[in-house]
């Protein structure tokens, strides 16, 4: 999905530049691609609420490919074609090149309109996308405006593009002739892959690592022991009461506003005290929750026992759970319920 779109934003920004003149081979080349993004997003939506997809659902794919044989003829024209093809969109006022044309490059309906053929692909797989989400959430019992599950989060904000991008396309389109406008439909994709990274960014864990010289930098520090005994008192009731730790997108800035207390203070605290770091700590709550769910709920799968205990992938929570335990979340299960019967 995102190669589909990186491919169209290349074309449209080739095009209003006037650098295709040196590719021009590379005209209306992403048009099949920009018809692949519907579908995309749809599959990308099906895998992360269900866990798999099978063959079937990649027959949604099928019409981009159909496409890009139907725009071969075009495809495969000479470059002063599409030069003419270009000057005919983005510049009609210049002189076109000589040249003659023996068929009709644009030849199936299909490909004459593919505008609009983009536009109701995006609206209907928008429509499926959501649909299925929808059903993700009311499997969860979460509120789509206040979700729980990082997974959730994620594909609520990948609707929201995917809806408003197909809404703008349609703005712009009714108010740009000759298939122009398309800079606009560009500058906001871009925004959205921005606020996207930056999302992720903000998220991440790489920037609330507790440095190698963890010892060095705690030197200095005013931090009592009499005020570290009190805030581990403080954490200790935080996570076993509130479980904030099974939110998926639970962080050390956040603990230590729920606390109280500096990020600095609680980082100190947590390796001092506890003798871990903040995510080997966090690790070990979860590890712990899972354990009880493993052999309370038998009939749960485990990846949705790992999105419960706040993992956004079956992977990660194998590796910590058998880093704790010494084996997997399947073996554990089968060994406890073995003892219980």
């Amino acid at each position: 999905m995102l190669l589909s779109i990186v491919a169209c934003i290349t074309e449209i920004f080739l095009m209003y530049t006037g650098y295709i003149i040196h590719y021009l081979y590379l005209v209306d080349f992403s048009e099949a691609l920009g018809l692949a993004i519907g579908p995309s997003f749809y599959l990308l939506v099906v895998s992360l609420t269900t866990g798999k997809l099978s063959w079937k659902n990649y027959l949604h794919l099928a019409f981009p490919v159909v496409y890009f044989f139907l725009q071969l003829p075009f495809l495969v024209l000479p470059e002063d074609a599409k030069y003419n093809a270009w000057i005919g969109s983005y510049h009609p006022g210049l002189e076109a090149r000589l040249f003659d044309y023996d068929y009709d490059p644009r030849l199936f309906w299909v490909t004459d309109n593919c505008t609009e053929i983009s536009l109701l692909s995006l609206f209907l797989y928008s429509t499926l996308g959501l649909t299925e989400i929808y059903k993700a959430f009311k499997r969860r019992n979460e509120s789509f405006w206040h979700p729980v599950t990082g997974v959730l989060k994620f594909l609520r904000w990948e609707v929201f593009i995917i809806a408003s991008a197909a809404l703008g396309i349609l703005i712009v389109k009714l108010f740009h002739d000759h298939d122009t406008g398309d800079h606009l439909f560009a500058s906001y994709i871009t925004v959205t892959i921005y606020l996207t990274s930056f999302r992720i960014i903000s998220h991440s864990g790489f920037f609330t690592q507790a440095p190698l010289t963890e010892n060095q930098k705690y030197k200095n520090s005013s931090v009592s022991g009499e005020h570290q005994r009190e805030l581990l008192i403080k954490l200790n009731y935080l996570m076993t009461s509130k479980k904030p730790f099974l939110n998926s997108d639970f962080s050390l800035p956040e603990l230590a506003h729920q606390l109280g207390t500096t990020i600095h203070t609680l980082s100190q605290t947590i390796n001092e005290g506890l003798g871990k770091s903040f995510f080997e700590m966090v690790a070990e709550y979860r590890v712990k929750e899972a354990k009880h769910l493993l052999v309370d709920k038998p009939n749960i799968k485990v990846e949705e026992i790992a999105e419960q205990v706040g993992y956004n992938s079956k992977s990660s929570f194998n590796t910590a759970f058998k880093k704790l335990t010494g084996s997997t979340p399947s073996e554990y299960r089968l060994a406890k319920t073995k003892f219980v019967k």
